[in-house]
């Protein structure tokens, strides 16, 4: 392994997120009227424009804190990962996403972009394959049980 991945972010970034939403919608380059969309749903157009292939959308409620959702999904190469990163980046920034937290773009093998409110991962195939995070946070939460 020894890989070192490459952050976007700050340490001053790196303080408790806020869930972030566009507070108008001219700042979220929407006409007047107008409502932003989910951050997942426009992560979804984004990664569908982009060509990503196997995309999944986890919902993450009631199993973890880190996020409400997390996406999956492939590219065909590290270059194809990347412009796919790119293009999601770029969708966040414009609808008025302030803080995303890219990590892992240098090697373009596996991309994480974290808003807060959304967790996307693009993976080269083989990654996918190796790490399997879709069975690792598809499952059910486990029963809680009292051990007193």
């Amino acid at each position: 392994m020894g890989r070192t991945e490459l952050s976007t972010h700050s340490p001053a970034e790196a303080a408790p997120r806020k869930r972030l939403r566009p507070s108008t919608p001219a700042s979220a380059g929407l006409k007047t009227g107008d409502t932003p969309p989910d951050q997942h749903t426009l992560v979804l157009g984004s990664l569908d424009d982009a060509k990503a292939e196997d995309t999944i959308l986890i919902d993450l409620k009631g199993k973890s804190a880190l996020a409400d959702h997390m996406v999956i999904a492939t590219g065909r190469s590290d270059r194809h990962v990347g412009a796919i990163a790119d293009q999601v980046v770029q969708a966040l920034k414009k609808a008025g996403v302030r803080k995303i937290a890219v990590e892992g773009v240098p090697l373009c093998e596996w991309v994480l972009i974290d808003t807060g409110d959304i967790i996307v991962h693009i993976f080269k195939p083989d990654v996918r394959a190796f790490y399997n995070l879709e069975k690792l946070w598809s499952g059910d939460r486990p029963e809680e049980k009292n051990l007193a």
